[in-house]
Parts: C-alpha cells; sequence; structure tokens
C-alpha cells in the first residue's frame, strides 16, 4: 500500500508553534491553511476544502463539514484529526469506507470544559451579567442572588468532562446526580455520586449540565415539555452541543421564568443561520450568560488539543494505531 504524503494541512486557528515544531520533527510538512475572507471552517464548501488539502496526508481540523462527497475528493488523506472531542460533522462510515482514519484530541479539554461550566454556574446564580449592566447603567443596586455551595446539580452524560465536572463539585459540597448508561463504582464511591434518571434529576436539580453527545436520540432532548418540569428556580448549562436544546423553547422557558436562568456555549445557530433571530433573543435575557463556543479556547487546552492532534496524525501517518480512545473511526485494511 502506497504510503500517505506526509503533508498536513491544519484549518484550525490557534495552532501553537510547540505543536507545528513536532510535527516538522517528525518529518511532516506542515501547512496553515488561509480560509477565504470572513469564512470559517464551517461555511467551506467540499470545492474549497479539496483545493486546500490538496497533496495532503493529515488533516488537522475543527469545525468544517466533512461529508462523504468531500472525503471522496481527497484520495489521499489518511487522517482527519479533529482538534475537539465532538466528531458530529464527521461521516464516520464514509471514512471508514474510504480506508481513512478518524480521531479526536481526548482528553485535552476536560478540565477548560468544566471550568467552564463552573464558571457559568456561578454567573448566572449570583446574576453577574445583570449586576455588570446595571453598573454601567449607573445603578449600584444590589441583586440577590443564589449559591452553587450544597445545592443539588444533575450531570447528563458522564464522560470525561463530566468526571471533570464532578470532581470540582465536590469542592462546593454538592449533591451530584448523574444521568448516564453506565456509571462506575469507583466514581460512585470518589465523588459520592448518585446514579439516577432523568426524570428523577428534572424534579430535584437546582442546576443541570449537559454533556452528552449530540445524535437522533438526543436532539432536543431539552424542549418545551422538559422544561415545564424542572424546578422553577432551576438554572440550566449546556456547554456540550447546540442541538441537545431546542433553543426557541428555552427562550420561551427564560421569558416565562419556567426556569431561574442558562448559561449556554453553544447554540443552534452554529449548525442552522436560521435561528440567529433565537440566539440573539437569547443573548438578550438578563437571566443568561453566553459565550461563542469557547469552553475549550484556553491557552493550555489549546496546546494540549493541539498537540494530541498532532501526534494522532503522526501515528497514522507511520502506519501505527493512535490512542484508542482518540479513535473514532479506522478505516485502514488491518482495522476494520
Amino acid at each position: 500500500m502506497k504510503p500517505a504524503p506526509r503533508k498536513v494541512v491544519v484549518t484550525q486557528k490557534f495552532f501553537d508553534d510547540d505543536a507545528i515544531a513536532y510535527l516538522k520533527s517528525q518529518d511532516c510538512e506542515v501547512e496553515i491553511a488561509t480560509l477565504p475572507e470572513n469564512t470559517g471552517e464551517g461555511q467551506l464548501s467540499p470545492a474549497q476544502i479539496e483545493t486546500l488539502l490538496d497533496g495532503a496526508g493529515g488533516w488537522i481540523v475543527g469545525h468544517a463539514q466533512i461529508t462523504r462527497d468531500v472525503l471522496e475528493r481527497l484520495p489521499e488523506l489518511a487522517i482527519i484529526s479533529r482538534r475537539g472531542v465532538g466528531y458530529e460533522k464527521v461521516d464516520t462510515g464514509a471514512a471508514t469506507d474510504l480506508g481513512k482514519v478518524v480521531t479526536i484530541a481526548a482528553g485535552g479539554n476536560d478540565a477548560s470544559v468544566a471550568d467552564q461550566v463552573i464558571g457559568m454556574m456561578i454567573s448566572v446564580g449570583r446574576r453577574f451579567g445583570e449586576a455588570h449592566n446595571a453598573m454601567l447603567d449607573g445603578r449600584w443596586n444590589i441583586l440577590v442572588g443564589t449559591e452553587l455551595y450544597r445545592r443539588t446539580v444533575g450531570i447528563i452524560g458522564f464522560g470525561r468532562i463530566g468526571r471533570s465536572l464532578a470532581k470540582r463539585l465536590t469542592g462546593f459540597e454538592a449533591d451530584i446526580l448523574v444521568d448516564t448508561p453506565r456509571l462506575a463504582q469507583d466514581d460512585i464511591d470518589t465523588y459520592g455520586l448518585q446514579h439516577t434518571d432523568f426524570d428523577t434529576i428534572l424534579e430535584r436539580c437546582d442546576y443541570i449540565s449537559i454533556h452528552a453527545p449530540l445524535n437522533a436520540d438526543t436532539r432536543h432532548l431539552f424542549n418545551a415539555d422538559v422544561f415545564a418540569r424542572m424546578k422553577p428556580n432551576a438554572i440550566l448549562i449546556n456547554t456540550a452541543r447546540g442541538g441537545l436544546v431546542n433553543d426557541t423553547h428555552l427562550l420561551e422557558a427564560l421569558q416565562s421564568k419556567q426556569i431561574l436562568g442558562a448559561g449556554l456555549d453553544v447554540f443552534e445557530s452554529e449548525g442552522d443561520p436560521s435561528f440567529l433571530p433565537v440566539t440573539n433573543a437569547l443573548l438578550a435575557q438578563p437571566n443568561v450568560i453566553a459565550a461563542p463556543h469557547a469552553g475549550a479556547s484556553t491557552e493550555e487546552a489549546l496546546k494540549r488539543t493541539n498537540m494530541i492532534a498532532a501526534q494522532c496524525v503522526v501515528d497514522v501517518l507511520n502506519g501505527d494505531a493512535p490512542p484508542p480512545q482518540c479513535v473514532v473511526a479506522d478505516g485502514r485494511p488491518e482495522h476494520v
């Protein structure tokens, strides 16, 4: 089998010098792609991607839509290395069919996202956004908020980020309820978790943080019916994927005070611009703290995920297997 080219194209921003140096030390030619003006990865057409990745064996990527059409245009491409942990925008079935490898940067951004969740919980509960804006208007009146200390917190999904969040919540002496198909006894013992179901979390929790993958079963997991069943003092945090929450229903729940507030790092409009009016309306709500899908964007996390993505590329170009926790698809004949 002909070896893949050692040209590696990076279409993500903030790819640091250490990761570039590592790739070069492994005999890789590194090309940091220049995207068309006012175009992000997610807006690239298959033809644009084909041009950018001409002659590449490795692709370090963030949010581009990687369809079968895209992959068929890139016969020399051996590995799609996601600098992140989600991969719903990659047609993994097509990658497998075409003999390619798809990896994620597992373990690189757990801490940064978990930190952001804690920050959002406190910011919404203590009404920091409202207080800041009131002071800008010259109003120094005190807004009474609510604590995270010793509250009941629900975690939907318990992977690497959920576990990092649980570790942090123990410092707040929180009661932690987890809804996940499987939960190790070690995790229950270490963090004092209660393994329960979705309905119980809705009924009991003051804070709910979503850490589930986005798929056909979880799309709009949080909708009008769910918001109606949550506690009126509940705060929802979504740093996972926008489609897990029906943003229109969330807006209605916030406006009608069905729930107390929300911390949002992801939105439905990321995948569908027609939802931008809803996103803008959410941003205007006084009980919302928001960020532009920036949970993994700390200097430390970017360095970690850049290096993991680079190491996965080198493993595949050398004919080796990347760390198993990073592999989501491997279509190489010896691995199928």
